[in-house]
């Protein structure tokens, strides 16, 4: 069996200069993000469909991407793969002083147990003493600042949220929230009878967000929720096409009602299916 020492001397091979694969050498840390992005949904997709025979497979690709960015970084002469394990694992132990009170990996495992309160209390301290380590002027540190900008707008929306949150900058329950949902709407609405598409634009961001906060409040994750949502649409409208297929019936020659009848039908088929379970 192939150990961890061989991927990283695999990666090396595909960079060589001379001998290397032209693709692998011409890539750049940029030009890597996109696929690091794709392989982090393909190990979610697999994880939500509980796919878990090729999740072994799919887990080695992402792997692949962080040994990636660690060759460039070594050719580049800023850090090497075993940096990456170093800082982490350094990181963890610093994070969970309730695990590693001495700050030793190795320490007996006879200590205290803290309570899940007391554990994120600690965790969010931790992590704001590390904000406040990172930043060059600390007068002008933003609860916000570490929060990526690269996340998914729904993950990075929820993120803020909760930040935010942590200093009391946050609707007290879910019930008004839902009525900032309706707000909001009602803004978007608005600026369509005005026929203004720039106001559009920025009151259906506004909606958009109020629906995240919606969702953290109900304990939601908003990607998973709305990758489900994708999900459902895609089946139910696959159960439409292939209606149409066996009646030989081309789906451009159906009204929408008749689609949505259609679609109808998807839905109590699902919900059948849901009962019989």
């Amino acid at each position: 069996m192939y150990s961890l020492e061989d991927l990283l001397h695999l990666m090396n091979r595909l960079r060589d200069p001379q001998y290397g694969c032209p693709w692998d050498i011409k890539q750049t840390y940029a030009s890597i993000v996109p696929h690091t992005l794709e392989e982090a949904y393909e190990v979610a997709d697999a994880i939500e469909r509980g796919d878990f025979d090729h999740l072994q497979g799919e887990l080695g690709d992402l792997l692949f991407q962080v040994v990636y960015y660690s060759q460039l970084a070594r050719e580049e002469g800023r850090f090497e793969f075993a940096g990456v394990i170093d800082s982490i694992t350094r990181k963890l132990i610093r994070r969970h002083p309730h695990v590693f009170p001495t700050g030793d990996l190795y320490a007996p495992l006879d200590i205290p147990q803290l309570s899940e309160e007391q554990v994120k209390e600690r965790w969010e301290q931790i992590k704001a003493e590390e904000r406040a380590e990172k930043s060059d002027a600390p007068q002008q540190l933003s609860l916000l600042d570490d929060v990526p900008s690269a996340l998914p707008a729904l993950s990075r929306a929820a993120k803020l949220q909760k930040r935010a949150g942590q200093v009391g900058f946050d609707w007290p329950s879910a019930l008004p929230v839902v009525d900032n949902v309706r707000e909001e709407l009602d803004e978007v609405l608005e600026a369509m009878a005005d026929n203004d598409s720039a106001a559009i634009a920025d009151e259906v961001g506004d909606l958009l967000f109020a629906a995240v906060n919606l969702a953290r409040h109900l304990k939601v994750d908003p990607e998973a929720a709305l990758r489900g949502a994708n999900a459902k649409f895609e089946r139910r409208f696959r159960f439409i096409e292939q209606a149409l297929r066996e009646t030989r019936r081309p789906i451009e020659d159906c009204t929408l009602e008749e689609l949505d009848a259609l679609w109808g039908e998807a839905k109590r088929q699902e919900k059948n299916l849901s009962n019989c379970d």
